[in-house]
């Protein structure tokens, strides 16, 4: 494959710079657009909006951020999940609404922090949360382009616009945590520079791998970066970093953060600083002196009448009026002046001190934990690293991969270009699905390597995406190689479906076809939706908890569906499902036509991700005439034919495989 490269640096801003703002516009777009066009009800009823809910305060988080909660007792379905940025208001989201983080949600509650006051007095009435964007990762993509661009980076330029040199070695390192491919993968990763690729296919321990390389390097004295795209990636590194001993530093909203790890976030820290009570006895002043600033005129524009600040000074001195306004207020404004520049010069004092504190925790910490974004903000800003460790890296585009990657002379990035890109909204910004990890790969092949041993799925089910994803490298490690239903049921269950058989394709033989909403551009399948209901129902009678159960479906209106028909059971498309895995996956495809089109089932990637999520069980639910109009799903009912079992629901129903393509 052609390598890809820029003919200079102003080039390659230029290239990203144009997609950054086209997708910025879009996202944004999406929501105005959807909020402006949308009744309440309709956004309500895709869920991006709740409506009719009550609030009441919930106290403070660290930081100083407000939460509210705000409950309803019959809250509807909807998408707005914990980290999520939101606009909350009583009337219309586009005039009254202000900005909120979502700290946690229940079934019946969302729980918002707001990074001031509540605006809305003594919380009362009904009020509307709407899901909505945060501009902040958008504006720091941009403005690390400009770094790049004014060539401010540790990480050498060249390298990154595909014309620079890289060096792979191998240096001594063991460990008897790791298998033999993973500890190649780290050794070779300790050992290369200025950039190393680690490739790990589904189950094969990317992230411990990654764990137990930030530890080498931190035993070799590198101050380390660790970030990725997501908060619950960087929150499973902080995890495994803690497990190995290191002294971790999460930064981040308190809101986006697991609540487990709070104790290692930058704000717990700081509140729990010797110098955090100087903070608190300024706070408690400038409170003393706004209390007693309310007493005084403050200088609005039309007291002040065109005089400054010293001139009502001079005025108040000489016991004088001015412009109309009289002594008496003059006076009053000139004590709120006064008083406003006492408060000024405490506040600077809390932010010397509040930045002397971050400074000493960070100087003392291993590693820095935190999304790709918030890597930009001010609180990093001017710290340099010898390494910058990004995790799932083929998730995040290549200009959020930047945000981390200037701040270090060396990156290791691990991830799996296989699965889900980046999802893109605008289509002439599409370009930014090819990730950076990707164009490192293809640009410096030889300072990469593919992890091989798998700990999730029997092997059956990993087979036939290792032949057609990882050149047929994949190994099941004994412990799962053979792992079987029965085991967690204790016997095993005697249905054709969900007996032993590891992988099992069920044609549903043009029986259940496909539908479509009107004015939607998804698909759903009521009588396939109907079936998956009777397995999950029979599986569950069995014996199998149905928190071992997963349902995945690429469409989002039988994603809909199914969880209007099976309570209790997680059900997502595979986006949701990425980075998952379940004991049982049933797996619904949906298409059933006469023109045999499959859509975007012809997303090969999206396809390997379903299939890898699964660890003892996989069943595959579609119509195989209307399928083998591709040649990936020709081979793969080849596949389950020879390797598991192929089950036809109507016993003279013996569809054509096609012609493999």
């Amino acid at each position: 494959m052609k390598k890809i490269q820029f003919q200079s640096l102003e080039s390659y801003v230029a290239y990203f710079r144009r997609l950054v703002k086209l997708e910025r516009e879009a996202e944004k777009n999406f929501h105005l657009k959807e909020i402006k066009n949308l009744t309440g009800h309709e956004r309500e009823k895709v869920g991006r909006a709740i409506l009719k809910l009550s609030a009441r305060p919930a106290g403070e988080l660290i930081g100083g951020y407000k939460l509210i909660k705000f409950y309803r007792r019959d809250m509807p379905d909807h998408q707005i999940s914990v980290g999520d940025v939101v606009l909350l208001s009583k009337k219309s989201p586009l005039k009254d609404g202000i900005e909120g983080t979502v700290y946690e949600k229940g079934q019946n509650y969302i729980t918002v922090a707001f990074d001031r006051e509540f605006p809305f007095k003594k919380a009362k009435g009904s009020f509307r949360i709407d899901l909505y964007i945060n501009d902040i990762t958008f504006r720091r993509m941009l403005d690390t382009l400009t770094l790049i661009e004014n060539r401010v980076s540790k990480f050498p330029l060249e390298v990154l616009l595909g014309r620079g040199e890289v060096e792979v070695n191998s240096v001594e390192f063991e460990s008897d945590d790791l298998n033999e491919s993973q500890v190649k993968a780290a050794q070779l990763a300790l050992g290369s520079t200025p950039v190393f690729l680690v490739h790990g296919p589904p189950g094969t321990g990317k992230t411990t791998t990654l764990v137990k390389i930030i530890k080498e390097l931190v035993e070799r004295r590198n101050k380390i970066l660790a970030t990725a795209d997501s908060n619950n990636a960087v929150d499973n590194l902080v995890v495994g970093l803690i497990k190995e001993g290191l002294k971790v530093v999460r930064l981040g909203h308190p809101a986006r953060l697991d609540p487990a790890l709070l104790k290692v976030s930058l704000d717990y820290m700081v509140e729990h600083h010797d110098k955090y009570e100087e903070i608190k006895k300024i706070d408690e002043k400038v409170e003393k002196i706004r209390s007693k600033q309310t007493e005084f005129k403050k200088p609005i524009p039309s007291l002040k009448r065109g005089l400054t600040d010293e001139e009502i000074f001079n005025l108040a001195q000489k016991g004088k009026g001015a412009r109309g306004v009289s002594f008496e207020i003059i006076k009053s404004m000139a004590k709120w002046i006064d008083m406003q520049r006492e408060i000024n010069s405490l506040v600077s004092e809390k932010i010397q001190i509040y930045n002397k504190i971050v400074e000493e925790i960070l100087s003392r910490t291993d590693v820095v934990c935190t999304t790709n974004s918030t890597a930009g903000s001010d609180l990093l800003l001017g710290i340099t690293f010898d390494v910058a460790v990004i995790d799932e890296a083929t998730q995040a585009t290549e200009p959020s991969s930047l945000i981390p990657l200037i701040k270090a002379k060396k990156l290791i990035m691990a991830g799996d270009h296989k699965q889900l890109p980046p999802t893109i909204l605008n289509p002439e910004a599409q370009a930014l699905s090819f990730t950076l990890f990707e164009r490192f790969l293809e640009n410096y092949p030889e300072a990469s390597y593919m992890l091989r041993i798998q700990y999730r799925m029997n092997e059956k089910i990993m087979m036939f995406p290792s032949i057609k994803f990882y050149d047929g490298k994949l190994i099941a490690h004994p412990s799962v190689r053979n792992i079987t239903l029965s085991q967690i049921v204790g016997s095993e269950i005697r249905d054709p479906i969900l007996d032993d058989t590891p992988v099992v394709f069920v044609d549903t033989c043009r029986m259940f076809k496909e539908k479509v909403k009107r004015g939607s551009f998804s698909k759903y399948n009521p009588r396939e939706a109907e079936f998956v209901k009777k397995l999950v129902d029979k599986l569950i009678g069995s014996g199998v908890i149905k928190n071992a159960v997963g349902i995945i479906t690429p469409y989002k209106d039988h994603e809909d569906y199914l969880k209007d028909k099976i309570p209790g059971v997680e059900i997502h498309t595979v986006d949701g499902f990425q980075g998952r895995e379940k004991e049982i996956i049933i797996l619904s495809l949906v298409r059933s036509n006469q023109e045999q089109e499959i859509g975007f089932l012809n997303d090969l990637r999206r396809i390997n991700v379903a299939l890898t999520r699964a660890k003892r069980k996989l069943i595959i639910i579609g119509d195989a005439e209307t399928l083998t109009s591709n040649s990936f799903f020709h081979d793969l009912i080849q596949y389950v034919k020879n390797n598991g079992k192929f089950v036809s629901l109507e016993a003279n129903c013996k569809r054509s495989l096609g012609k493999s393509q």
